[in-house]
């Protein structure tokens, strides 16, 4: 069953499914890296987080997972379960593979996701398992492929599917578009819309290329505190994303 879905919070989450970020204030010692940021995100949701490099966008990420200290507060709220600790599913910023790299998709699947041994023969049941996981990324075929000679886009595909095992109600993306070329941009936004129908689980990315932004829900601009957030034109005409990015931005490309 779908949960319901939500753009007004005005009266409050109660009864409805929404992780809530609020006044979230990130210092590393004498440094102010996040001022009183809040923002909604309700379930079946993608938000995308633009800003210039050293906004604060991992470390807000890193606040959600847990990762670093923070004030304020962020909280999840569940349709079914009420206030609850979420599962969170995480794609970090693609990572570089030794070509030479022996190890496969199945070996890092079972080494980051369970606690099997690498050297060891993969018994048939833990295979299955694997493949059940890459299904749900049409990534069945890169199962014995070695992670060295993966593509940027099969790379994210690989992090996609450890991510969510098990399914998570939260998904986060560092860049996730980050080295992959335009057609496997257009196939991860594609597999990104199919996983949050399919799940009913909400999505935050990170991104530097614009033209992705037409497939978002909503867009937050940050730079240490949020700017502008509202759908992807209210922001790109925003008077803060032109003084940050310039005119030339809102045409579309990396920035």
């Amino acid at each position: 069953m779908s949960r319901e879905k939500h753009q007004n919070c005005h009266g409050g989450c109660e009864g409805r499914c929404c992780l809530r970020v609020e006044h979230l204030t990130v210092r590393l010692g004498e440094d102010l890296i996040l001022d009183d940021v809040g923002f909604h995100l309700h379930c079946g949701e993608l938000i995308a987080l633009i800003g210039p490099n050293g906004a604060g966008k991992s470390s807000l990420f890193k606040s959600i997972l847990g990762a670093i200290p923070y004030q304020g507060s962020i909280t999840f709220q569940s349709a079914e379960n009420g206030a609850q600790k979420p599962t969170i599913g995480y794609v970090p910023q693609s990572p570089g593979f030794d070509p030479d790299d022996p190890v496969s998709v199945l070996d890092l699947f079972l080494t980051a996701t369970t606690r099997y041994p690498a050297f060891l023969p993969v018994p048939k049941k833990r295979r299955e398992k694997v493949l059940e996981a890459l299904a749900r990324v049409n990534g069945e075929s890169l199962i014995d492929k070695r992670v060295g000679m993966l593509s940027g886009g099969e790379v994210q595909r690989v992090l996609l599917a450890m991510a969510l095992e098990p399914i998570p109600n939260l998904l986060i993306l560092d860049e996730p578009m980050s080295g992959v070329d335009v057609e496997g941009e257009q196939q991860l936004l594609e597999l990104l819309d199919h996983i949050r129908e399919t799940y009913d689980l909400s999505i935050l990315l990170s991104t530097h290329d614009f033209q992705t932004l037409n497939r978002v829900d909503k867009v937050i601009l940050l730079q240490k505190r949020i700017l502008a957030q509202g759908d992807t034109r209210e922001v790109l005409s925003s008077p803060a994303f032109r003084q940050i990015f310039g005119t030339e931005a809102e045409r579309g490309g990396n920035v």
